[in-house]
């Protein structure tokens, strides 16, 4: 086969291709993405639209890049230039969609070994018997799929896509529709797998708990680029950019004009546009001439009933509550320090505080709470 070497373990997976493409809710673009996955999770995170499911179509074959290489180790799998293009069921490319795609008239069995056909009898088995195993489903393998729970059928799919030993694998949101509990079971029993074969793994995901529950390493992809890349709370906890803030959850994000840089602190200060409130942020190089935007997170507000003293936190603003609710564990103030502020805080601390709506109340936020973020692609040079 053109481009095909022997498997070896421990290979990274390497991408820099291009491919034109139109988004369902908006103009054409390109998906343009180059980077290396090396052995376990690496998440693509992006919103709907983004480019993810063509990113892994691409790996796998199913669609074509206009130009561009991708390989797993030193083995070619797509090279434009040499024109280099393994077929789909060549590539050794492990893909999970979320539908699953099981065969519902056939057994559990049946669906794991459908893509050993060309193996020997004892080779089949032996596989079989070893990833039913290694998923927990040996006791279910005479039974059909529509007998068993959502979390069985994961596990099935996921022997099914592992079974053939690819050199790498793709997940397409493939654990979306389960619950915390079974999501950890199932990912922890391939985390295992992964341990003993070494594999790179994509999964792709618009669900930020997902990333800093399994992800080693983050790609965020918008609009087919990839606005950035590294650990995830590298990457969604200080963002650069205005889209990763708000793909993150960053519930605060305001306009803002700088309005004086104290370069020996480290800091400067800017105004929320429209108001007088003023915040001290770190010092990264802007166009002070330009409107900036600062984002904060809801949960890095702390909260007091009174004007608090002798703090080493820069920012205390003080307003009024105006909403208060509680979701789950979580109680969600909103407090209108001019502007608004979303504040999340715990329900014993609501209690403690004795806070009603209309309560005052004075936020504290610490300088590098406040992430000072670009608006386009592209990050921002620290000081």
């Amino acid at each position: 086969m053109s481009g095909w070497a022997p498997f070896k373990v421990g290979e990274a997976l390497s991408v820099a291709i291009r491919k034109q493409l139109r988004n369902n809710s908006g103009p054409e673009f390109a998906l343009d993405a180059r980077f290396s996955a090396p052995v376990g999770f690496t998440i693509v995170f992006g919103a709907s639209g983004a480019g993810k499911t063509t990113l892994l179509d691409c790996i796998a074959g199913l669609q074509n890049p206009d130009e561009g290489r991708i390989a797993v180790g030193e083995t070619t799998l797509f090279d434009s230039a040499s024109r280099v293009n393994v077929p789909p069921n060549r590539r050794a490319a492990g893909y999970l969609l979320q539908s699953l795609a099981l065969f519902p008239h056939m057994t559990v069995q049946q669906n794991v070994d459908y893509g050993l056909s060309h193996l020997s009898r004892e080779e089949r088995e032996t596989r079989s018997r070893e990833i039913l195993a290694s998923f927990k489903i040996v006791d279910m393998a005479q039974r059909r799929p529509g007998d068993i729970s959502g979390g069985e059928r994961q596990r099935v799919a996921l022997a099914r896509a592992l079974v053939t030993r690819p050199r790498v694998l793709l997940l397409d949101e493939p654990l979306t529709a389960l619950d915390a509990a079974t999501k950890s079971r199932i990912v922890d029993d391939l985390r295992d797998w992964i341990r003993q074969h070494r594999i790179p793994i994509l999964y792709v995901t618009h669900n930020r708990e997902e990333v800093f529950a399994l992800g080693e390493k983050v790609l965020v992809l918008e609009a087919g680029r990839i606005l950035a890349h590294g650990l995830p709370q590298d990457v969604l906890n200080r963002p650069r950019t205005e889209s990763i803030a708000q793909l993150a959850g960053f519930e605060n994000i305001f306009d803002c004009q700088v309005v004086a840089s104290h370069a020996e602190q480290g800091t400067m200060t800017c105004r929320i546009a429209g108001f007088a409130s003023d915040l001290e942020v770190p010092l990264v190089r802007v166009d002070s001439r330009q409107p900036v935007r600062v984002g904060i997170r809801a949960g890095d507000i702390l909260l007091a009933s009174s004007l608090p003293q002798g703090l080493s936190a820069r920012n205390v603003l003080r307003g009024t509550v105006t909403s208060l609710y509680q979701l789950d564990v979580t109680v969600i103030a909103t407090v209108d320090c001019r502007p608004e502020f979303i504040v999340h805080l715990t329900p014993a601390a609501r209690q403690a505080l004795h806070l009603e709506l209309g309560s005052p109340a004075w936020l504290v936020i610490k300088t590098y709470s406040c992430h000072v973020l670009q608006r386009t692609p592209g990050g921002l040079d620290r000081e």
